[in-house]
């Protein structure tokens, strides 16, 4: 391997403030990092790259045509579909991901969403410092929902990991829990409730399922209507699953009880979300963070430090 070969990270940023490298340093290839990289630096940045680190940036065929040193692609992330996969292949690059580094993390970020939202918690907050509280003829404002999650229905929309981590935490709170058939998973296990029918029992529904064609919009308008008015709604998974502009409507016009969302259709939302527009008080809007914990976040480099330490020895 000449002197020149190298491998580009390109872009730190994505990890956030406090995630330390040194699992990569231990490589005889030198490392190149880069906060953030549009599409016109790719091949310029990575041109003499024997491997490259992405969490989000696209690796096209036409950049990989340019770049003639690559063997290894990581991706700093479960998703891989800003990676051509196809031409990776006929060039004899590797690709790989990281899978599980967040599942804790983002169970638990599930479940948050699930108790504010139980518990009216940013309603009643807001009411605390806007006077509706120190105007009351009573100690207490009662004036929101609470739901006590005990004996309470949670649906789980996709039940591996994800689904399965955030399942034990609504167990503990006393809640039943279903699993439903999810489009086009082609499971047959015995223990799934069709996704209808699941709606309409179901006090909480959570999705955790990944987006495809036939989870696109998978909640929609028709699929909202089943559920109760009293139900609350989350995604921690794509945003694509859920129709957007059906799901406020509902909202405002009481036919459920609440969502919380950590997912948008476009990320960042740089061209708005009708989601953003409105403020309900029983939405709450995560700016896709479920996944970042210090603890997640440092498993997510160490674990791609150690697929690509695997790929060197072989």
């Amino acid at each position: 391997m000449s002197a020149k070969n190298n491998a580009v990270i390109l872009d730190r940023a994505t990890l956030g403030d406090g995630v330390s490298l040194e699992a990569f340093h231990q490589f005889p290839v030198p490392l190149e990092i880069y906060d953030h990289s549009q599409p016109g630096d790719v091949v310029e940045r990575c041109r003499d790259a024997v491997a490259i680190f992405t969490n989000k940036v696209v690796i096209d065929e036409s950049m990989l045509s340019s770049l003639p040193n690559l063997r290894y692609i990581g991706v700093l992330a479960t998703g891989i579909n800003n990676i051509d996969l196809a031409a990776c292949d006929r060039r004899g690059i590797q690709v790989r991901n990281v899978e599980r580094y967040s599942t804790a993390s983002v169970a638990q970020h599930t479940m948050a969403l699930i108790l504010a939202l139980a518990g009216s918690v940013p309603a009643y907050a807001r009411d605390a410092v806007n006077g509706a509280w120190a105007e009351s003829d009573n100690f207490c404002l009662l004036n929101h929902p609470i739901m006590e999650l005990a004996g309470k229905t949670l649906l789980i929309v996709g039940y591996g990991d994800l689904g399965r981590s955030t399942a034990r935490l609504a167990e503990a709170f006393g809640m039943n829990v279903l699993k439903a058939k999810v489009p086009g998973s082609g499971t047959t296990a015995e223990d799934r409730i069709e996704l209808d029918e699941g709606l309409k029992k179901s006090d909480v529904v959570s999705l955790h399922c990944p987006l495809s064609e036939s989870t696109a919009n998978l909640i929609d308008q028709r699929r909202l209507a089943l559920m109760k008015p009293t139900a609350i709604l989350i995604n921690t998974s794509r945003g694509g699953l859920v129709d957007e502009s059906a799901l406020v409507s509902a909202l405002e016009a009481g036919r459920l009880g609440g969502a919380g969302f950590d997912v948008l259709t476009e990320e960042p939302p740089r061209h708005g979300n009708i989601l953003l527009r409105k403020s309900l008080p029983n939405l709450i809007v995560t700016p896709h963070c479920a996944w970042g914990s210090l603890e997640s976040r440092q498993r997510l480099v160490d674990l791609a430090a150690q697929h690509y330490a695997h790929f060197l020895r072989v």
